[in-house]
């Protein structure tokens, strides 16, 4: 209950008007319902003669403030109709009385069939506007989380929790919401009615429903572990499929389709068997609930019959059939209310998953008082430690990098070269030490300040589904055309923009399939030159390139790199015998510093791997 409530206060709150206003209208639609059924006892007492009673005019006055009064008012008013039914009958005879009496349950039916949509209508708002409120919650938190806490998650599983589970829980706010302020509202309203018709048979109902609740809270108790499961089966396949799309060239090239096709195969029908089981629980509340009402309302009638019997209530054969009339409306809303349980088992086990993602904790946040930070002197980093789980991968570095300078870092792979770049942006945070921008810790600046003084090219052009001048002035507001040509222009990356058939308005496709690897290099390093950073990171930006390709993008990034200060990282040596320093890093440690012939000269792990290159 408290789950479900949470849940509740979380998301509605924005739609508050749009529920009060469903509310209103079940409240209408129920009590538009005792009206309308109403019509049966007139018709049975004076038509069929089930009872003859001499009725007289009386006048019908209200004090707010009285029960008396109340109960005063409405004996006048049901009096009153059936005097007027009766004048009725005297003038024009029972064919005009029943005819009146049709007419006014076709009216009142029709009032509250109307109610009832509008209670959909007004709720309609609320169920799409919460998803798209979790939805965008979710695209706002990945879009924030560090990127630590992908490295722990599969794709296709947030894939999942996206759509899936964002629609299981859907459904389970509007059955929490139905539960809440529908189903209740009609079963309170028509219990109202009972009661009135005669206290005795419904304190007597009122015995016999919980048992049946019962039963059916007992067939629903497991239903939400069951669900957990399934969604996990669920995000697993999503995951799969993602991997799938993406190394379909593997795939193909190794001829694994049946291996893959046989592993998903294996997944699906795992999650068939839960999807099995959840919904044969599932579907197993209607019968029940169907079961269960029959058994009730035969009870009800045997119960009924006997006080009519036995003449120890005040509730006659007419009002009788009147009250089992209300009765059938109130298993309706009960069978619903049962339904809800199932439903907001799934809802909360799918909430549970999606909180994964909304309850994450970003450690990469801003300062509570946020300083300025310049960029007039020097980078540092200060005896700088960082681990991703368990064993260090940077272990004590120190390293000064001066404006305008460019720094190269090589080594094996597995060294420490990309965390030691990834630390600079903050994409991570350092676990010791610290690392300083004109002596300011990053840490205490803001996260876009410092980010903004960055451009990075990667090993992967990192592009997106959209036209050639919405990548290249892709993070930069208000960018011209001029300025995004003038970048293509720099990045060599012009001629094949012009030539394509609509310019830079062409789409380059998902993730830049549409061109060749160079082609999607220089389209990142026009972006780069685009937002013209006063510090540059070049993550090994030529080695998967050939031989044309990477003159052509060493090119352009020679004249980006040109009064910048530039961190390169490169297995290829021969890209950075010209950098002003080349730091060579093994586990994590700096072992040597120097320009290319002074680390020739050491005869050390430089030497080696330059030896390596060279056979």
């Amino acid at each position: 209950m408290n789950d479900f409530l949470q849940l509740l206060r979380r998301f509605v709150p924005p739609y508050k008007k749009y529920l009060g206003a469903s509310i209103g209208m079940n409240i209408l639609s129920a009590l538009l319902g005792l009206l309308s059924f109403a019509s049966m006892i007139p018709i049975l007492q004076m038509l069929f003669q089930v009872k003859e009673e001499v009725y007289n005019y009386m006048p019908a006055q209200l004090e707010v403030f009285s029960i008396e009064s109340w109960s005063n008012w409405l004996e006048a008013i049901v009096n009153n109709i059936f005097w007027y039914l009766s004048q009725i009958i005297a003038q024009h005879g029972g064919s005009t009385a029943l005819l009146v009496l049709a007419a006014f349950l076709v009216v009142t039916t029709v009032l509250r069939v109307a109610a009832m949509y509008l209670s959909f209508y007004y709720m309609i708002p609320l169920r799409t506007g919460v998803v798209r409120d979790i939805r965008n919650q979710i695209n706002e938190k990945i879009i924030s989380l560090p990127l630590a806490f992908f490295s722990e998650e599969r794709k296709g599983d947030i894939l999942a929790r996206v759509s899936g589970d964002v629609n299981e829980i859907e459904s389970s706010v509007m059955s929490s919401l139905d539960m809440l302020f529908k189903n209740p509202i009609l079963i309170l309203i028509y219990l109202m009615g009972m009661f009135f018709l005669s206290w005795q048979l419904t304190l007597f109902v009122l015995l016999v429903l919980p048992v049946a609740g019962y039963i059916m809270g007992q067939i629903g108790k497991n239903l939400k572990k069951k669900s957990v499961l399934g969604q996990q089966q669920w995000g697993g396949l999503m995951a799969q499929i993602e991997e799938t799309l993406g190394g379909l060239r593997i795939i193909k090239a190794f001829n694994a389709e049946r291996k893959m096709q046989n592993r998903f195969t294996e997944s699906n029908e795992g999650f068939r068997r839960t999807t099995n089981r959840i919904m044969r629980r599932q579907q197993l509340a209607h019968p029940m609930s169907e079961l269960l009402g029959t058994i009730t309302i035969a009870i009800v009638l045997w119960y009924g019959g006997t006080l009519i019997l036995n003449e120890t209530s005040s509730i006659d054969g007419a009002r009788f059939i009147y009250y089992i009339s209300i009765f059938y409306l109130l298993i309706n809303p009960a069978k619903e209310l049962s339904k809800s349980v199932y439903s907001i088992q799934k809802g909360l086990a799918s909430m549970d998953r999606v909180d994964k993602i909304l309850k994450a904790e970003s450690t990469i946040t801003d300062p509570e008082h946020p300083v300025a930070v310049p960029f007039n002197h020097k980078i540092e980093y200060h005896h700088v430690r960082f681990k991703y789980r368990e064993n260090w991968v940077i272990k004590g570095v120190n390293l000064e990098i001066p404006k305008g300078k460019t720094i190269a870092l090589v080594g094996q792979s597995g060294s420490g070269k990309s965390t030691m770049v990834d630390l600079l942006p903050r994409f991570y945070d350092v676990q010791e030490g610290s690392i300083t921008i004109d002596g300011i810790d990053i840490r205490d600046a803001k996260v876009h300040d410092v980010r903004q003084l960055m451009g990075i090219v990667n090993q992967e052009a990192i592009l997106f589904n959209d036209t050639f001048f919405n990548n290249i002035a892709f993070g930069v507001k208000q960018a011209t055309l001029e300025q995004v040509m003038e970048a293509a222009k720099i990045a060599n990356a012009y001629e094949f923009i012009i030539a394509s058939e609509n310019g830079f308005e062409t789409n380059i496709g998902d993730r830049g399939c549409k061109l060749s690897g160079g082609q999607r290099q220089r389209i990142s390093i026009a972006r780069a030159v685009l937002k013209n950073p006063p510090i540059l990171i070049l993550d090994e930006a030529t080695s998967a390139l050939d031989t044309e390709s990477e003159k052509l993008v060493q090119d352009a990034l020679e004249k980006l790199m040109q009064n910048r200060t530039t961190i390169v990282i490169a297995h290829r040596l021969s890209t950075i015998k010209n950098a002003d320093l080349i730091i060579v890093m093994h586990e994590g440690k700096i072992v040597e510093r120097g320009t290319h012939n002074e680390l020739l000269a050491l005869d050390g792990y430089y030497s080696k791997l330059c030896a390596m290159q060279a056979f």
